[in-house]
């Protein structure tokens, strides 16, 4: 390809709107350029990676048996009633009406759509297992879009979803997936992780991320300082040890704590750790459902975990009115003690109930001292774990300190069971005659994610520096003068390179250093450089883009000699060459 003929916009300046590394080279590259917040055209240059992370993408999920398919993105409101998502997916739904005033969205997903076609088409277990897979454009509304394509309204993804007459054999798809999504990510060069994660608005009963690392990722991965475990945090759970000495003789006593409202003001006041605090929090599930949430100080509630726990769909704070209305005080002095039957009371498991804990009294500016939930609660309630990790927590599997790192997700996996295949009742006939709903599980890809996620991992202060498995070319052509015997000279490159390798020719009558910059911007792995020093020695010089190593190959025997000075300097150059 000549870079003349190649559309590459390439920018000097850091646009404005750029905030990480990876936007910001995608814009200066010319790969990609913004429309509106969170909407991007994507331009040569990024559509020839795209494609070879696609094709990638593809191969192993055709190796899985999975077969490839488009839905569409526009999907009727019905379905995402029948499986009750129309009014609990929220806000990021895109929805609209068509002429006629019915009610349509555009596809963030595609569970519901799947689930009919199965339903019509897939009659009996011998038709089963089924994977049906696509990779097309998806819309949601991000409340906040930022990061490029990391987080945008529009993007590219790989979904497949999996039919099954058993759990039994879902786990053999759900296990081949996840050894295939490991594959794609390793063939992709990335550095990743896969983590335990909580299936969220997908739902089902299990699901593992697949989190690319890096600092600027949205995600908190939590590992195991010894052993193999890793979660998303908003799964992870910590080992409880729990002392074992006697119950506490101290009395419960009522003590006045005037404007003493948060946990450092308690802290202050009653010169008390944060740990002996029971931090109290009333929620809404669902928009009608009130709860109260018992935690330590020191501690945050898991709302995913809370969500997952209850089985709802949302939890918000209580607002004021509510909470007064609920408690007869507010939300600093609200207690579990004499809380009144419609409000369940939920606890969480590192809370010990045999010690004495600052707690609120349910009355304005009063805190129960000494409280000891074995003793002191008057009523039912339930102590499960709702606390969000912190690091240094022990492993709940080996209790080993537990480390944070940070991670950018791009692939998803679930187990959905039959949540979908029962609300819509997709069913088919089993062995035994009788009608079954399909045991399903679903998997995600985040194609033009990775894009950024590539670059993120894969750049420096000059730009960026692609991996050989996708970069949109393997060898850039360069010519640093523009007389008749050296463009002649670089046409012959040219002609030899292109039967070998996907080449670049950098042919435009520019300035050298605006070609070197370039160059090192776009980020092509192996540089061949022809300028007037060079040449007046014989030689092309060679520069490999990752580490800056370079080598040089004899002008006049270039053509017999290529393959084996690229054998001795850039070996795995090799693969993705014709010899």
């Amino acid at each position: 390809m000549l870079w003349t003929d190649f559309f590459i916009p390439t920018l000097r300046e850091t646009p404005k709107e750029a905030d990480v590394s990876s936007h910001m080279l995608l814009l200066r590259s010319g790969a990609i350029r913004q429309i509106a917040s969170g909407i991007y055209t994507i331009l040569p240059l990024g559509k020839r990676v795209i494609e070879k992370i696609a094709s990638i993408v593809r191969e192993e999920m055709n190796a899985v048996g999975a077969n490839e398919v488009i839905f569409p993105l526009m999907q009727p409101a019905e379905l995402w009633i029948e499986s009750g998502r129309w009014n609990y997916y929220g806000k990021e739904l895109f929805r609209l009406k068509d002429r006629f005033e019915r009610d349509f969205a555009l596809a963030p997903t595609h569970e519901e759509v799947c689930t009919v076609i199965a339903s019509h088409e897939v009659h009996s277990y011998k038709q089963l297992p089924l994977i049906l897979y696509q990779i097309h454009w998806k819309l949601r509304d991000e409340v906040r879009p930022r990061y490029g394509l990391l987080r945008a309204r529009e993007f590219l993804m790989k979904d497949a979803y999996s039919f099954h007459s058993s759990f039994e054999d879902l786990d053999i798809t759900y296990n081949e997936m996840y050894n295939a999504y490991s594959k794609i990510f390793s063939r992709l060069s990335l550095n990743y992780v896969a983590v335990q994660a909580d299936t969220g608005a997908i739902g089902g009963s299990a699901s593992h991320e697949f989190m690319v690392i890096a600092d600027i990722g949205e995600d908190t991965i939590v590992y195991c300082s010894s052993c193999a475990y890793t979660a998303n945090i908003e799964k992870a759970c910590s080992r409880v040890i729990h002392s074992e000495s006697n119950e506490s003789s101290l009395e419960l006593t009522l003590a006045e704590t005037p404007n003493a409202r948060t946990i450092e003001a308690l802290v202050e006041y009653c010169s008390i750790d944060a740990h002996n605090i029971m931090k109290c929090v009333a929620y809404i599930i669902d928009d009608e459902r009130p709860i109260l949430v018992c935690i330590l100080g020191d501690r945050l509630v898991n709302e995913t975990k809370l969500v997952s726990y209850l089985n709802a769909h949302s939890v918000r704070y209580a607002n004021q009115e509510e909470v007064a209305r609920l408690f007869s005080s507010y939300q600093g002095s609200i207690g579990p003690k004499e809380l009144p039957n419609h409000i369940e009371c939920i606890i969480d498991e590192e809370i010990d109930i045999h010690a004495p804990y600052l707690v609120g009294a349910n009355k304005h500016d009063m805190h129960y001292m000494n409280f000891i939930i074995h003793r002191d609660m008057n009523r039912p309630y339930t102590q499960v774990d709702i606390r969000t990790v912190a690091e240094g927590d022990l492993c709940c599997e080996c209790s080993s300190p537990l480390v944070f790192n940070r991670g950018i997700e791009v692939g998803h996996i679930f187990k959905l069971g039959t949540k979908y295949s029962e609300a819509m009742n997709a069913s088919f006939l089993t062995s035994e005659g009788s009608l079954q709903p399909f045991v399903m599980g679903c998997y995600g890809i985040g194609i033009s994610r990775i894009l950024s996620a590539i670059v993120e991992q894969f750049h420096d202060e000059k730009g960026i520096c692609f991996p050989l498995s996708v970069a949109p070319f393997h060898c850039l052509l360069l010519t640093l003068d523009s007389s008749d015997e050296i463009v002649q000279k670089a046409n012959e490159l040219y002609t030899f390179l292109s039967a070998c390798c996907d080449v670049l020719y950098d042919n435009r009558d520019e300035r050298v250093g605006v070609k070197l910059n370039d160059a090192d911007l776009i980020g092509i792995p192996l540089q061949i450089v022809l300028g007037k020093k060079g040449y007046a020695r014989g030689v092309v010089e060679c520069k490999i883009r990752a580490d800056g190593k370079r080598f040089e190959i004899p002008l006049q025997e270039f053509n017999t000699v290529f393959f084996e000075a690229i054998s001795s300097h850039y070996p795995e150059f090799l693969e993705y060459c014709s010899l």
